[in-house]
């Protein structure tokens, strides 16, 4: 991902509006580019400022808010990893139980002369 497309995406990750597969991208790059990194910090700090303003109430440690928000969507990210596998592994199974059931019937099939 390039410091475009992470900056472009600064403020659908605040608002929550983020995809899975741009936020998985967004992640990592803002881990990497201290700019980036930044320009989160400041627009994160801006918008929760000004929401806590709003209503009045609000933490005051902003920065560890954002950490808090970082730190959920890496387990966002890591809990959709584990998904995926095991959707791969149960489709896996399923497609070696099919096969596996065929595989038994031709064989009794092949027994009664069918």
């Amino acid at each position: 991902m390039t410091c475009e497309e992470a900056e472009r995406l600064v403020m659908p990750y605040i608002n929550g509006s983020i995809t899975d597969e741009e936020l998985e991208g967004f992640l990592k790059h803002i881990e990497h580019c201290p700019e980036c990194r930044e320009e989160l910090e400041i627009y994160f700090t801006v918008d929760v400022g000004i929401r806590q303003l709003d209503e009045g109430t609000g933490t005051y440690n902003i920065k560890g808010a954002l950490e808090t928000a970082l730190e959920l969507s890496r387990q966002r990210i890591h809990t959709l990893e584990l998904l995926r596998t095991a959707v791969y592994a149960v489709n896996t199974l399923c497609f070696w139980s099919v096969l596996m059931v065929l595989f038994l019937q031709v064989r009794i099939w092949e027994q009664f002369g069918f």
